[in-house]
């Protein structure tokens, strides 16, 4: 006879998989919706439920408002861009190469979910609920930058006279306002352009020159 442990695990197992189910197919109905140029705002629930082929009163059950859906959303759309950003910063730095590679994945990242991330700054700026979400987020991601530029700095290849919270927001602002000016609107630069010009401006802030390696 199974253990009451075993049942109730497999049946939470499967209960996060059916949410996780049907959370990407309402971002990929989100995503569609948007395709055409319709702005976020403009959704009224009903068609996003719909697009998703679920009851409004199921949707409504997951999501409360479309502050709530919009901040699940974006959680989801910028996983795996934060994990390839993180990744480099946790990651052995060598060269400016590495640090152009690190951000080709952020830019192919973001371009996949590009239209709800940049739903998602437009209404940060004003909705309460999304902007304390995404500041958070980007606090997080802040804080591993600090710890990292402690560890450089005790390592001797970042000046100890770099102030690690300032440096961490420039940084920050930096990639994420670039990327979503590119990606958001219809520029000349392409992906590799703009991973390069990135990719060396960063190694300019954090260690100096982009031409010379550092010591593993």
């Amino acid at each position: 006879m199974p253990s009451l442990t075993r049942v109730t695990t497999n049946r939470r197992s499967q209960s996060d998989q059916r949410r996780r189910e049907f959370e990407a197919q309402v971002l990929l109905a989100l995503e569609r919706l948007m395709s055409d140029g319709t702005p976020y705002t403009e959704l009224a629930v009903q068609r996003i439920a719909a697009a998703s082929h679920v009851a409004r009163s199921t949707f409504y059950r997951h999501f409360p408002d479309k502050s709530q859906l919009l901040i699940r959303m974006a959680d989801l759309a910028s996983q795996d861009l934060f994990g390839a950003a993180e990744n480099w910063w946790h990651a052995e730095h060598t060269d400016v190469q590495h640090t152009i590679a690190g951000m080709r994945r952020m830019i192919a990242e973001f371009r996949r979910h590009r239209l709800v991330l940049i739903a998602l700054t437009e209404v940060a700026a004003y909705d309460r609920d999304v902007g304390r979400y995404w500041r958070e987020r980007v606090q997080g991601f802040q804080d591993v930058i600090c710890e990292r530029l402690i560890i450089e700095q005790r390592r001797g290849r970042v000046d100890r006279s770099c102030d690690v919270t300032a440096t961490a927001i420039v940084l920050t602002s930096m990639v994420e306002r670039s990327i979503s000016t590119a990606l958001g609107e219809e520029q000349s630069i392409d992906d590799e352009q703009l991973a390069r010009a990135l990719g060396r401006a960063i190694w300019l802030v954090v260690y100096g020159d982009p031409d010379r390696s550092l010591p593993r």
